[in-house]
């Protein structure tokens, strides 16, 4: 089977659609798929749930779904660098289930191993837990929490071969392999393609079974979310 799509517009083809549930893979700016967030905006879907740890900056990653009014609710845990999307909550305009990080990316990794729920102690005592079952383990307060089942994950990965084997670089994996395992599709935007055989066994960080689309993106933006300079003595 040839995974591998000409384009990030034509690798959504016939995937995205209104309404739909959305993980995005990424940390700040790290490890975003940024060819695969361009073509969804041009896409045109919309009233779309957005899974990520953050709604990326005014301008950029995801921070451009929000300007065109593309997404109608985001589950995220960090928000505090996007202008607009904070405009957008305080007027009423934009749904936020706000999710502890750590609790985010196990609602992410139970829903890739089947697992529909999970307790945990993070939240308990805050607007966190309203609403939620509670229940004691060995006399500590613990929080019913679902997990998540997107329809589709848009991830970045810096190699994939063929097969759809990954490898990711350092940091950029961070949410990306837990929202790859719990879409139902996976479309995955990668740096180099490699022939199947050429990411050695012990190396693959996501075996391919999860990935069902490639997108070759060589040249990414990469842009730095907040640059912090001193200056340092001769």
């Amino acid at each position: 089977m040839n995974k591998v799509y000409p384009s990030a517009a034509a690798a959504l083809e016939g995937v995205v659609a209104d309404g739909q549930l959305i993980a995005v893979g990424g940390f700040g700016l790290c490890g975003i798929p940024e060819a695969l967030i361009d073509a969804l905006r041009d896409s045109g879907v919309k009233n779309l749930t957005v899974i990520s740890n953050n709604a990326g900056v005014d301008g950029f990653g995801l921070g451009k779904l929000l300007e065109t009014r593309q997404i109608k609710k985001m589950i995220s845990s960090y928000v505090g660098e996007n202008k607009e999307f904070e405009r957008q909550y305080l007027a009423g305009e934009l749904e936020l289930e706000f999710t502890p990080q750590g609790t985010l990316a196990e609602k992410l990794r139970a829903g890739g191993a089947g697992i529909p729920a999970f307790f945990t102690k993070t939240g308990v005592g805050t607007i966190v837990a309203e609403g939620k079952e509670h229940r004691e383990f060995n006399g500590e307060t613990y929080i019913l929490e679902h997990a998540l089942f997107p329809d589709v994950a848009l991830i970045k990965a810096d190699v994939a071969d063929l097969a759809g084997n990954l490898r990711f670089r350092r940091t950029a994996r961070n949410f990306n392999p837990p929202a790859a395992t719990a879409g139902k599709i996976c479309i995955v935007e990668v740096e180099r393609i490699v022939p199947t055989g050429a990411i050695d066994p012990d190396d693959v960080h996501l075996p391919g079974i999860y990935v069902h689309r490639i997108v070759h993106n060589p040249t990414p933006e990469k842009r730095i979310e907040k640059r912090t300079t001193r200056d340092r003595k001769v």
